[in-house]
């Protein structure tokens, strides 16, 4: 079982959707988590620790992760999946870009 961590900058539209529709994946266990201080749920340091994948949606939140966590992260890669900040939360279009990004660093079910 990997624990996957996926990062925008609320946790409220991407990386919220993203946590749901992977929920039932039977191979992980997924989080999600925003890099800013007023996010619905901040990263932390027990969040980057606890993940054994980390996704961000956009190249300035893994810059974030990679400044402010650095001693948490423990050499940990982190995938940019390149999600801008344009959909609604459970959109059926982030959701269909969502899968088509993560289909290749999924586990088998």
């Amino acid at each position: 079982m990997k624990n996957v961590l996926f990062v925008c900058s609320q946790n409220r539209l991407r990386s919220p959707t993203a946590e749901q529709i992977f929920a039932d994946h039977p191979a992980i266990e997924t989080s999600s988590a925003g890099t800013n201080n007023d996010a619905e749920n901040p990263l932390s340091d027990e969040l980057i620790e606890w993940a054994d994948l980390i996704f961000a949606m956009e190249r300035e939140h893994r810059s974030k992760i990679q400044k402010r966590y650095r001693s948490a992260l423990n050499g940990k890669n982190i995938v940019v999946l390149g999600i801008p900040d344009e959909y609604e939360f459970m959109d059926p279009e982030l959701i269909a870009l969502l899968q088509a990004r993560m289909a290749r660093y999924l586990p088998p079910a």
